[in-house]
């Protein structure tokens, strides 16, 4: 199989998952490639994601590595057998790789929980109001490139509307919500479509008021994407540079009480509504 030339952020988690299975097992490099019966550098190359490793590839070596954890084995198997190319590879060459890692985490999440300071949820936003956000990115975006990103960022709404419905739990300050991008006309008609969306059954809806004061890291946008184990779990922050991605186990256990903590801090779903509600009324 030969090499890819950029592996993907869910090409490269397999691999790293394939490390830390081996790691678990206490076997360096050498030892794993006795045990297997191939050579190191085709380990280190599935490891980093370079090499494909089939669904059956996985199962022998989780058996080798004496792995216990099945459902974990078949999650790994399942992200190994996957051949199906996403809407967002269409974007590839157009929009940075982040952007695209970030769809195809989003796209293949077991759920999602997330909280924004200074901006609604890309999954609920608007096409007005996402194109007022984009109309304010420094370097100013070439007409073509607004559209591309616009068109990317609709299309990452629809996760909401998969077939088996993928809880989210959003957690929105109240700064978010007095941000008047685009104008009164356009917040205006983002905060109604808010309302509209938190009454979906899958979508929670919480807003964090000024009046709660200081809470963990509330000077960035964070999302919890959960896997289909726990140990596929995935943090996203954003940055000047785009999406970073975090999936370190300590990481992982520090970003849900976070987010715990947070949501303690938030108003319930019905105050929630009411809150945006009344911040609509007076746009």
């Amino acid at each position: 199989m030969p090499p890819r030339k950029a592996p993907t952020a869910r090409q490269r988690r397999l691999g790293t998952e394939l490390r830390k299975m081996r790691e678990h097992a206490g076997l360096q490099l050498a030892d794993a490639a006795a045990l297997l019966g191939t050579d190191r550098t085709t380990i280190s190359n599935s490891e980093s994601g370079r090499f494909g490793v089939s669904g059956d590839r996985v199962r022998s070596w989780a058996t080798l590595y004496q792995c216990p954890d099945s459902k974990y084995i078949e999650a790994l198997v399942a992200m190994a057998e996957e051949r199906k190319r996403g809407w967002w590879e269409e974007y590839r060459g157009k929009l940075s790789s982040g952007a695209l890692d970030l769809a195809e985490l989003e796209a293949n999440a077991a759920g999602l929980r997330g909280v924004t300071i200074m901006h609604v949820p890309g999954q609920l936003q608007t096409e007005e109001y996402a194109r007022a956000v984009f109309a304010e990115a420094v370097p100013a975006l070439s007409p073509v490139d607004l559209r591309t990103r616009l068109s990317h960022r609709l299309k990452r709404r629809d996760v909401l509307d998969r077939p088996e419905p993928l809880s989210c739990t959003f957690l929105i300050h109240e700064a978010a919500l007095r941000m008047q991008y685009g104008g009164t006309k356009i917040a205006r008609a983002q905060l109604d479509h808010l309302l509209k969306e938190s009454e979906r059954e899958n979508v929670t809806v919480r807003v964090i008021p000024f009046s709660v004061g200081g809470f963990p890291h509330a000077g960035s946008s964070t999302l919890y994407v959960y896997g289909p184990v726990p140990q596929l779990d995935t943090v996203q922050m954003d940055t000047p540079t785009g999406p970073a991605f975090m999936d370190a186990e300590t990481l992982l256990a520090n970003y849900r009480a976070v987010l715990d903590r947070t949501e303690e801090r938030s108003l319930p779903p019905a105050e929630s509504r009411d809150f945006i509600h009344e911040i609509a009324q007076q746009a």
